[in-house]
């Protein structure tokens, strides 16, 4: 007896459609399905009502959908792509995350309409959504407009958060809109992409109006200047490479990518935190999925580049984020061929000349940084007149100042530790001392620290007067304190007072 294994299709729906967490990945996947579908140009628009109702609108101008097409659309994992990012047909679930889908799309002289109401309701209430088909005559262009009514993702969906300038970053650096296609021509065609926002959602400009070319900034391999390493840019020009498996198929990896310091880089449309983009991506469809920085070796720090390496043979997760294949032997054969591509660049002459000069142009703006301090550090002491420490360090010197110079005691620091709460041993006549060494002594008190283990102040002033009057007059710790600035010391406690010494050194240095 043989038994087939069933799905439970509402789960996976439900499933599928949550994977998508980022609002903009409706976005992602709309300008993919565009550009399959050979759109020259495609409009998104984004609406918010009074009442809070979003409403997304995509509009382009490709071969439009048939009837079969427009099954691959709402179903689950049956597509008319290949190899390409959406061959699973995991993609536009995304927009069962609804209250209603409606599609018009023109293809061949025939028009269809379809809508499916209340498709995320329905999923959770474990029944499967169903959508209208209506076919009418037209002689219009092809053309295909969808509009996607309560919008939901992650957690919710807020339009009011999305700004044109996230868009547009998103747009760059995660989608279709930020191919790296068009340097190698392979199938490549342009596409314009608009993105429009209610006033409401951002005022600040009219639209996105953008290509799908991901640009890199403008070479600079030798700028002038005392300081050029950060304005520094080289282009690593289209290469494919091939790779032949051991059951004798063909890979082919097409990389591309840019060297450059830091100047450079800010002019790339990043998306998420800048400093953590750069690097060696794969990608499919010539969009980004993952970074393989392992292939600069380590050596050499990340940031300094931006390759991308395309590969069709690799395989994504459903929310298409990850790569899912790296078990396996193409990624492997991926990774070793970029491994040693990667090291023919760190070992470019121009690059080893950068890395230098990076490292010389530090030295020197270390140098000056020192300079410029030194001479502010001079100043502050012309005008005080001598020594005011300003730091324990500081205190320690002038210690030393007043031991060398006929103090009635020797007073040698033994021990120093900085964030202790009794910092120092001091080295006296009398023997090892327990210290508290304070820049001020009233700064001391500002921490409750307990007296039980101290034996002695050093300090280079008193500090707030008012501020150790005041801890006279309440008490410190729960017992009485009073400081006898005559005698320079403090004495604590009730029954068994404790009388403790206070070096004052502004006076005596």
């Amino acid at each position: 007896m043989h038994k087939t294994p069933q799905v439970n299709e509402v789960n996976e729906f439900i499933e599928i459609a949550s994977d998508f967490e980022d609002p903009l990945e409706v976005i992602r996947e709309a300008l993919s399905n565009s550009y399959d579908a050979g759109a020259r140009q495609v409009d998104i628009k984004i609406e918010q009502d009074a009442e809070g109702r979003n409403t997304l609108i995509i509009k382009d101008d490709g071969h439009g959908m048939d009837e079969d097409d427009l099954s691959s659309f709402f179903d689950l994992g049956n597509s008319n792509k290949d190899d390409a990012i959406g061959y699973k047909g995991h993609g536009t679930k995304i927009y069962y995350k609804s209250d209603k889908i409606r599609v018009e799309t023109v293809t061949d002289g025939t028009r269809i309409e379809s809508v499916m109401d209340q498709p995320w309701a329905k999923l959770n209430d474990r029944e499967l959504p169903t959508y209208s088909i209506e076919e009418t005559e037209s002689d219009e262009p092809s053309r295909t407009r969808i509009e996607v009514h309560g919008f939901r993702a992650g957690q919710g969906f807020d339009p009011r958060k999305l700004t044109y300038n996230k868009i547009e970053h998103y747009i760059k650096w995660k989608t279709i809109g930020g191919s790296t296609a068009w340097h190698f021509g392979d199938d490549f065609h342009e596409m314009d992409i608009n993105v429009e926002l209610s006033p409401t959602i951002d005022d600040t400009q009219d639209q996105i109006e953008t290509d799908n070319r991901l640009q890199f900034p403008p070479e600079n391999r030798h700028p002038e200047g005392e300081f050029v390493a950060e304005e520094m840019c080289k282009h690593y020009p289209p290469r494919e490479l091939t790779v032949t498996l051991d059951d004798g198929r063909e890979l082919t990896i097409e990389v591309v990518g840019m060297v450059g310091g830091k100047e450079a880089r800010n002019k790339l449309p990043t998306y998420g935190k800048h400093s953590a983009q750069f690097g060696i991506w794969l990608a499919k469809d010539h969009i980004k999925v993952e970074r393989y920085n392992d292939a600069i070796g380590a050596d050499n720090e990340f940031f300094h580049f931006f390759f991308i390496a395309n590969c069709q043979d690799l395989e994504l997760s459903a929310n298409r984020e990850k790569i899912r294949n790296k078990s396996g032997d193409v990624y492997q054969a991926i990774t070793d061929e970029l491994n040693r591509y990667m090291t023919k660049v760190c070992q470019d002459t121009w690059y080893r000349n950068y890395i230098e000069h990076r490292k010389l142009e530090n030295k020197q703006r270390s140098i000056q940084s020192q300079g410029s301090s030194l001479e502010e550090r001079l100043q502050h002491t012309k005008d005080q007149g001598g020594l005011s420490p300003s730091n324990p360090a500081e205190v320690i010197a002038a210690l030393e100042r007043y031991s060398a110079n006929g103090s009635p005691e020797t007073l040698e620091i033994a021990d120093f530790r900085l964030d202790e709460e009794v910092n120092a041993i001091v080295d006296t006549d009398e023997g090892y001392k327990n210290a508290a060494l304070q820049v001020k002594l009233s700064d001391f008190f500002e921490n409750e620290t307990p007296l039980t283990h101290i034996d002695r102040f050093i300090c280079w002033k008193l500090g707030d007067l008012d501020a150790l009057t005041k801890i006279e007059r309440s008490s410190y710790l729960g017992k009485p304190i009073r400081f006898d600035f005559s005698n320079n010391e403090v004495t604590y406690g009730d029954e068994n007072k404790k009388t403790i010494p206070v070096l004052e050194l502004a006076d005596k240095v």
